[in-house]
């Protein structure tokens, strides 16, 4: 090396550097070198989809417990119900007898079996439309209805002389009820007819078990008013308000609303644990939520339903206004009891 000029020298180092770049770049080196130079944080992100960032992790856990969040409430309003597990006492050596409701928007036929202590069992019932209210009831239409009733039950084993006739609060409302009262004349049956306040007792009479007439009250929406009722300390009261067709007579909702709201304040707060409800509109918010053939339904809130229909919408202010006034938490319907079961219940 001693004897190469300057120039020697300077071209063997040349020669040996580029072996050394060549053979470094065919074995990946200058790609690694790549590699290991610092980048931006966008190209950090873009290069590794798969690794993702601290922050992205937390978005993404917080979207699933969101989402199980949501999951867990739609089960819970869905799939978690409360029930309300009752058994009445059941009768022994009971006897048929039969009532026809003639209500403000219906013709409705229930039998059932009662014994000496008043235990009874529902053993068939039948609804239908009247259009009373409406004065739209024909004595032809009432005639055949009436008929049809009595036909139907006499074929199932009632005595003729325990079929009975009442006639609803708010049907006797109705202009052209007597058309009602002279055709059951006409077939030899008395009618019974009954104020606001007998009607809120019978309901209670039918609906409300013993066990819970220290911390319960009744509830019965009917077309043509409501009915609010309870027992406290013996004694059984009744109140009533707008029905469920107030809409016809030009009502407004929020007057409605505040009336019965303030009629539903009175029941006594011992008494608003439960309310057992009935009626034409609570029938309809049942069926949505009933499971199989249970005699007591737990109704979701009033906020739960969402309905076109001008008598449920109505029906369903009326039951929020009593939600609201009384704070209960358990609104129960019956399936089987009605106001003309707690008449028969009295004879």
């Amino acid at each position: 090396m001693q004897r190469l000029t300057v120039a020697g020298r300077l071209l063997i180092t040349a020669l040996i550097l580029a072996a050394i770049y060549f053979g470094f770049k065919y074995i990946g080196g200058v790609d690694l070198l790549k590699k290991l130079s610092p980048k931006s944080n966008t190209e950090q992100a873009s290069d590794s989809p798969s690794m993702p960032s601290a922050s992205s992790e937390s978005e993404d856990q917080a979207s699933s417990e969101s989402t199980a969040s949501t999951d867990t409430e739609a089960t819970d309003e869905a799939g978690s119900r409360p029930t309300f597990s009752y058994t009445p006492p059941a009768p022994e050596n009971g006897k048929l007898k039969g009532v026809v409701e003639l209500g403000a928007s219906g013709f409705n036929s229930f039998i059932i079996t009662v014994d000496p202590k008043k235990n009874w069992k529902l053993e068939k019932s039948e609804f239908g439309n009247s259009l009373v209210l409406e004065n739209m009831a024909t004595d032809q239409d009432i005639r055949e209805g009436l008929k049809k009733y009595i036909a139907q039950m006499l074929n199932f084993g009632v005595a003729g002389r325990d079929i009975h006739f009442v006639v609803s609060s708010g049907a006797v409302k109705a202009e052209n009820t007597q058309k009602i009262i002279r055709a059951l004349k006409s077939l030899n049956y008395v009618v019974n007819t009954v104020t606001p306040e007998q009607e809120g007792k019978l309901a209670l009479r039918s609906v409300l078990p013993k066990d819970f007439e220290s911390n319960a009250f009744v509830v019965d929406i009917g077309s043509g008013n409501t009915k609010i009722s309870w027992k406290n300390g013996g004694q059984t009261s009744a109140l009533e308000s707008y029905g469920a067709k107030y809409f016809q007579n030009g009502d407004d909702d929020a007057k409605v609303y505040s009336e019965v709201k303030a009629k539903a304040a009175e029941v006594p707060a011992s008494n608003r644990k439960t309310c057992f409800i009935i009626g034409g509109v609570p029938f309809e918010l049942a069926k949505e939520v009933r499971n199989g053939k249970e005699r007591y339904t737990v109704l979701n809130t009033p906020s739960a339903y969402k309905s076109t229909e001008a008598k449920t919408k109505a029906g369903v202010n009326i039951y929020k206004a009593i939600a609201d006034g009384t704070n209960c938490n358990q609104f129960v319907f019956d399936w089987d009891a009605n106001f003309t079961i707690g008449y028969l219940l009295t004879l």
